[in-house]
């Protein structure tokens, strides 16, 4: 094939079509404009922006990342402006570079997921809702939503009737069946799954015998944690009909290469946003260039076409 043919990067997420399948993770790109004088904000796939509450959270206190040799625990306590403030100063600013946003959405009961989502129906420059599904339901004892199949698919469903948006279900890879939770939120009426989210993990000093992060415990995400989102992913694309992102520890292009390989439509990145700004445009034009060198002319072509003994 000949370099100067075009290749076609497009890819469909159930009702939504994305120029590439190249997405940034919520909660590490901020708002878009943060990264805007380095990135081509134009060139991405879609914006997934960080978590958005009812109210402003203050998030936890510091110390609330700690680099570990092989990715980042943090600690950062869903630390947002509110959704008052994101519609009002965040989001005219990716509306305006007509940036395809998905708002990463959560709440502390089923009642605020549903609000969140009433008041970002219909809003213009978004393109669906990723529901975290990991915070605590403050009416259930602190039993999380993403860890119990028959609350997530409550959650989704009070979600779905919330809005018309296509809906996310951002999956944690913190239970015993992930395929069992991938399909509880597909009955319950979610769109795509994306998945995953970061797993538990802490960090000490042996010295002064003290917790490295302020809330002891955080999420661990990174290169380490890939083979983990890729069994996640591989799993969960072979037990749902619908679309399925994954995020987890990419850093490069047969990083995302890997994913698509299993069966995921898209990739999120995240972490490696943090150590080179510009990743994201690496991975797109990394994909590229691969799929001329294997003669493929179309993304679609090469996705879920890994074989199995």
């Amino acid at each position: 094939m000949s370099a100067t043919l075009p290749i076609d990067l497009s890819v469909n997420l159930g009702p939504i079509k994305l120029k590439n399948p190249v997405m940034v993770a919520s909660g590490t790109f901020g708002y878009g404009r943060e990264y805007a004088d380095i990135v081509p904000l134009e060139c991405l796939g879609a914006v997934v922006v960080k978590g958005i509450s009812l109210k402003p959270r203050p998030g936890n206190p510091p110390p609330r990342l700690v680099e570990t040799p092989a990715g980042l625990i943090n600690a950062i306590g869903l630390e947002n402006v509110g959704i008052e403030t994101f519609l009002s100063d965040k989001l005219p600013f990716l509306r305006k570079r007509k940036i395809p946003t998905v708002v990463n959405i959560f709440g502390e009961t089923v009642e605020e997921y549903g609000e969140i989502a009433r008041r970002l129906d219909g809003v213009d420059g978004v393109v669906a809702l990723e529901i975290n599904i990991s915070c605590p339901n403050v009416k259930a004892g602190g039993v999380h939503f993403g860890t119990n199949p028959s609350m997530a698919s409550s959650l989704v469903k009070a979600v779905r009737a919330a809005t018309s948006l296509p809906i996310i279900t951002k999956l944690s890879p913190q239970v015993t069946s992930i395929a069992d939770m991938a399909k509880a939120v597909e009955d319950a009426g979610t769109d795509i799954i994306s998945c995953i989210n970061t797993v538990p993990a802490m960090a000490v000093n042996i010295y002064s015998r003290k917790p490295l992060l302020g809330n002891v415990i955080g999420g661990l995400s990174g290169p380490a944690i890939k083979p983990i989102a890729l069994r996640c992913v591989y799993e969960v694309v072979k037990s749902v009909g619908i679309p399925v992102i994954g995020i987890g520890g990419i850093a490069n292009a047969e990083d995302a290469l890997e994913f698509l390989l299993v069966g995921a439509r898209a990739v999120q990145i995240g972490t490696m946003n943090f150590a080179n700004p510009r990743v994201v445009i690496d991975v797109i034009e990394g994909i590229e260039n691969f799929m001329r060198l294997q003669n493929i002319s179309k993304i679609e072509d090469f996705i879920g076409t890994l074989k199995t003994l």
